[in-house]
């Protein structure tokens, strides 16, 4: 009747039929996104394109992984003998484990789950791991090639080869196909970001001569 067709669409309809142009935006980033991830996801499994290179992917997963960074890391602090040493790694450990909470809650907040295409056989998990963003591999890896750069005297080769070893690991999270491209790029843009809260929270004997006393 005339009276139904002069009915106005309910407000939700409305959205559905009308998309904003930011709505689109972000869903054709979406979709690219996805499609590009499954794309470069070549080692993803031993019947993937690059299979065959999936274990010397997974030794680099290793490389970029908390556990041996946050043991290595206090090993080297009980091990030290010289304070300057003590306080630079007494700071990697309070970066590695202030990337670890943050990661932590990001993930649990948005929740966003792993390629389908990714196989769960990762070198020890926690429970938000089930969610792919960001990719804590890659927020760690930009935080230490930072904290490395800025805080070892190396010779440029080795700066140039921690600088790659980063970017690796980035790329390495998508070949294997543990995360989308855009979990790595927002985890290296966070690391990079994270390490300049590290910067201006660094702890030192007259900042914090509690945690110095342990040691």
């Amino acid at each position: 009747s005339g009276s139904s067709a002069a009915a106005p669409l309910p407000e939700e309809d409305c959205m559905k039929l009308n998309p904003s142009f930011l709505g689109i935006a972000l869903s054709s980033l979406l979709a690219i996104d996805l499609w590009a991830s499954k794309r470069l996801g070549v080692c993803a499994g031993e019947g993937s394109a690059w299979g065959s290179a999936r274990p010397l992917m997974k030794v680099i997963e290793v490389s970029g992984h908390g556990i041996p960074w946050l043991l290595g890391t206090f090993y080297g602090l009980c091990q030290s003998d010289s304070s300057a040493a003590r306080e630079v790694l007494l700071n990697l450990l309070f970066a590695l484990l202030l990337d670890l909470v943050l990661v932590a809650v990001v993930k649990g907040i948005v929740k966003r789950r792993r390629p389908t295409h990714n196989k769960m056989d990762m070198f020890v998990t926690i429970s938000v791991d089930k969610y792919s963003f960001p990719s804590g591999h890659a927020t760690r890896a930009a935080l230490v090639c930072r904290f490395v750069l800025h805080h070892l005297v190396l010779a440029v080769p080795l700066r140039v080869l921690v600088v790659l070893w980063a970017l690796i690991v980035g790329v390495s999270r998508v070949m294997l196909g543990r995360h989308n491209v855009t979990d790595v790029v927002f985890g290296l843009l966070l690391g990079y970001a994270l390490y300049s809260v590290v910067e201006y929270c660094w702890l030192s004997p007259l900042s914090a001569p509690a945690l110095f006393a342990l040691w």
